[in-house]
């Protein structure tokens, strides 16, 4: 039963989409919960699976990671090994994509996940609504950030895709196209220097960190609003600090706790996209086909 709704809920969302894209309008999420590596609390982390599920509970921004393979292809990877989250060993670049795609990503986590494999990005933006924010961090340099430009460009989703990265990687971004927005990863050491930086240089994006000179929070995110920059704000995994945070002006709160601080910021009136998509369209979400 649970799985005939989860189909239902994606193929009524695909409907809506499909209608949004010939209007040639796609609404995009002003504020929400940012997955972090998707719905990493109960899923395998950077994982298909674990991204279905955070699109299925609603929230408007996955965050992700992207790296180079051996043979210069891109996977979703966080650690510069697969040690930790495969049942391998070894370095990401030192691997090719043959070799990874052999590997059991899901055991780790659970046996109900046994057999998950390393996604490729061109496969986790496959699973993507194009209503959501995707929060991409490279890990790697200018080749990386070229390279990801390219798919990002070639698959249509520039208009969501934000590539977090440093300036070495953003060279390569800018190199295939300058309207894809950029997250500025760079001096993350001094939020002084990183938010005074950020600004200058006029990105559209920027990602705060927790406990980072938070006693002038309020003071950067201020300044960071009238320059019109969203902000990122990782992380928040409690209901205090989720509610502390959208009342202070952040944007988009990466968590690790999906399914709770969603309930929290629908509490506040932060409804996800795909709701307010299905309601629009006289639709219900998956929750409330009953």
């Amino acid at each position: 039963m649970k799985i005939k709704q989860n189909i239902l809920s994606l193929l009524l969302l695909l409907l809506v989409l499909m209608g949004q894209e010939k209007s040639g309008i796609i609404e995009m999420p002003e504020r929400g919960l940012c997955a972090h590596r998707g719905a990493m609390d109960t899923h395998p982390e950077n994982s298909l699976s674990s991204f279905e599920e955070a699109i299925r509970l609603g929230a408007q921004m996955i965050e992700f990671d992207v790296r180079m393979t051996k043979d210069r292809k891109l996977v979703i990877m966080h650690d510069h090994t697969v040690d930790r989250t495969t049942d391998g060993t070894g370095s990401v670049t030192e691997l090719t994509l043959q070799e990874i795609r052999k590997l059991d990503a899901g055991s780790w986590k659970s046996e109900e996940f046994t057999g998950e494999k390393v996604p490729t990005f061109k496969e986790a933006l496959a699973v993507m609504p194009k209503n959501i924010w995707l929060n991409i961090h490279l890990k790697g340099g200018e080749e990386l950030g070229e390279a990801t430009a390219k798919v990002l460009l070639s698959e249509g989703r520039i208009h969501q895709g934000v590539i977090a990265c440093g300036s070495d990687a953003a060279r390569g971004v800018k190199k295939v196209n300058l309207n894809i927005m950029i997250c500025n990863m760079e001096r993350q050491g001094s939020r002084v220097e990183y938010v005074d930086e950020t600004i200058e240089g006029e990105y559209p994006f920027i990602q705060l960190l927790k406990k980072r000179n938070d006693t002038d929070l309020l003071r950067d995110i201020n300044r960071l609003k009238s320059s019109k920059i969203k902000i990122n704000y990782y992380f928040g995994d409690t209901a205090e600090e989720v509610k502390e945070l959208f009342e202070m002006g952040v944007d988009f709160v990466l968590t690790n706790r999906l399914s709770e601080m969603l309930e929290v910021a629908e509490s506040i009136g932060i409804r996800d996209q795909n709701y307010k998509n299905y309601k629009n369209n006289g639709l219900r979400r998956n929750d409330e086909l009953h």
